[in-house]
C-alpha cells in the first residue's frame, strides 16, 4: 500500500484479479492482445495498471464488440474488454460484491457466489407444483439499456468508495469498437461480456424488480437469473394484474418487456383441468410442459416439469459438429475420449438434472458422429455404417467408461 497515491489499492488486489482473469481465460480485446501475451511482461503490465488505478489515471479502453448469432435469427452483441481491462474490472468487482452481496434477494441466482442455474431451475420446479400459474418475463435488450443515472444511484447507495464509483462511471462512458474499427459512444447500457457486467446488472434488476416485489407483491414467489425472471402465480387474473404492473414498473426505469416473448403460463397437470393457449414455458436451458411421469409405486401420471429445451438440444449438436470428428483420423478412441469427456460431463452435470430421459437422444447422437468418425479411420468399415456401429457397441460394452455417457446411458438401458 502506498500512502503517497490517492486511491489505496493494494498491488495483492491487482494480482489476484490478474489469477481469476488468467483462469477464466477470454479473447483479446480491441489491443489484440492475449493473456500469453500480456505475461511475456507480466511484471510491468501489473505495476503499470495498479500505478495508475491507484494514482486515478487509468481510462479503460474502448470495448470490442463482437456480435453471436441468436437462435431466433437476432444478434446478441458481446463487449469484449482488454485483458488489462478486465483486470482492473475484477478488482473493482472484488471490492464492491462483498458489500452486495448481504442484500441481494435469495431468489436471485444469476451470476452469485453459491448460486447456480440449476438451484434456479430446480427451485422453479417445486414452485410450478404449488401454484398454477406462471408468469415468464422476458427484458426486451436488457444489458443495452440500463439507465446510467439510476445505475449510478444505486452505486451511491452502497458505497462512498471513491475509486470504486469513478472507474464504473468510466466503463460506463467507454465507447464500443465495431468490427470496421468505427467507436460508437455509449449513453445507457453495460456491455455485455465485461467482468464488472453482471454484477451492475444484478444491482440494477435488485431494485427494479427485487426489491419492488418484496414491497408490492410479497406473496408472489419467483426465480431471476440476470434478466431472466419467472413470477409464480395463485390464478391467471393475478399474472395478468402482475404483467400489467411490471409493465409500468419496468418502463419507470426505463426497460420495456418483450411483447411475444412475455407471457402467462398454465402450468398443467393430472390435477389441474383445462386448456389455455400457453401451457409451456423456457427458462434456463429447459423446457418446463406437462409431461409423463411415474411415481413411486410406478403409477404413471402427468406431471408440470423441465427437461432439456429443443433450443438448448440443438445448440449441443451444433458443438459436437463443429468438432469435425470425421476429419480426426490421426486421432484414436482414447484420444477423443480424453479431448471430449470434460465438455460431455458438464452437460451432463445439468441437463440429466430433471427428466434426464430428454437428454439421452443428443448423447446417442455423439455416438452417430463417432461411428462416422470410426468409418473414416478404419479401412475395413469404410461405407459399412452398420459394421461400425457395432463396432462401437462392442467396445461400449467392453469399456463402458471410456467415454462418460456411455456409462450412463447403459445405467439408465438397465433400468
Amino acid at each position: 500500500m502506498n500512502k503517497a497515491k490517492p486511491f489505496q489499492i493494494s498491488k495483492k488486489e491487482v494480482w489476484e484479479a490478474y489469477k481469476q482473469v488468467k483462469e477464466n481465460r477470454g479473447a483479446a480485446g480491441v489491443d489484440g492482445q492475449s493473456i500469453e501475451e500480456f505475461e511475456r511482461d507480466l511484471r510491468n503490465n501489473l505495476y503499470k495498471l495498479w500505478n495508475r488505478m491507484s494514482s486515478g489515471s487509468y481510462f479503460p479502453p474502448p470495448v470490442r464488440r463482437v456480435n453471436i448469432p441468436k437462435s431466433d435469427g437476432g444478434i446478441r452483441p458481446l463487449g469484449i474488454p482488454t485483458v488489462m481491462d478486465r483486470i482492473a474490472q475484477t478488482v473493482v468487482k472484488r471490492h464492491l460484491e462483498p458489500e452486495l452481496e448481504v442484500h441481494f434477494h435469495p431468489d436471485s441466482y444469476g451470476y452469485r457466489p453459491k448460486k447456480s442455474a440449476i438451484e434456479a431451475v430446480g427451485v422453479a420446479r417445486k414452485r410450478c407444483w404449488q401454484y398454477n400459474w406462471v408468469l415468464d418475463l422476458d427484458i426486451k435488450g436488457f444489458f443495452d439499456n440500463i439507465d446510467h443515472v439510476l445505475l449510478m444511484k444505486a452505486v451511491h447507495k452502497h458505497t462512498d468508495c471513491k475509486w470504486v464509483i469513478l472507474y464504473i462511471e468510466r466503463w460506463l462512458k467507454a465507447p464500443v469498437q465495431e468490427a470496421d474499427g468505427i467507436l460508437v459512444k455509449r449513453e445507457k447500457g453495460t456491455p455485455q461480456g465485461g467482468v464488472i457486467s453482471p454484477l451492475l446488472a444484478n444491482l440494477f434488476l435488485h431494485y427494479t424488480f427485487d426489491r419492488w416485489m418484496q414491497i408490492h407483491q410479497p406473496n408472489i414467489p419467483f426465480e431471476r437469473y440476470a434478466d431472466d425472471v419467472i413470477c409464480h402465480c395463485k390464478s391467471e387474473e393475478q399474472a395478468q394484474k402482475l404483467l400489467t404492473q411490471l409493465k409500468q414498473r419496468f418502463a419507470e426505469c426505463g426497460l420495456d418487456l418483450h411483447p411475444q416473448k412475455t407471457k402467462v403460463v398454465y402450468c398443467k397437470d393430472d390435477d389441474r383441468k383445462g386448456n389455455y393457449p400457453n401451457e409451456t414455458f423456457d427458462f434456463l436451458g429447459f423446457t418446463f410442459r406437462p409431461r409423463l411421469s411415474k411415481n413411486r409405486w410406478g403409477k404413471c401420471f402427468i406431471n408440470f416439469t423441465p427437461a432439456i429445451s429443443n433450443k438448448a438440444a440443438r445448440k449441443i449438436r451444433q458443438t459436437m459438429r463443429s468438432w469435425r470428428l470425421q476429419l480426426r483420423s490421426d486421432k484414436s478412441l482414447d484420444d477423443l475420449a480424453c479431448m471430449l469427456n470434460p465438455v460431455i460431463q458438464g452437460w451432463m452435470n445439468y441437463y440429466s438434472s430433471y427428466y434426464k430421459s430428454a437428454f439421452y437422444p443428443t448423447l446417442h447422437y455423439l455416438d452417430r458422429i463417432i461411428v462416422r468418425w470410426a468409418i473414416r479411420k478404419f479401412k475395413r468399415l469404410k461405407g459399412r455404417r452398420q459394421r461400425a456401429r457395432q463396432w462401437l457397441r462392442r467396445i461400449s460394452e467392453k469399456e463402458p467408461y471410456l467415454f462418460t455417457h456411455w456409462r450412463f446411458l447403459k445405467v439408465t438401458a438397465e433400468r
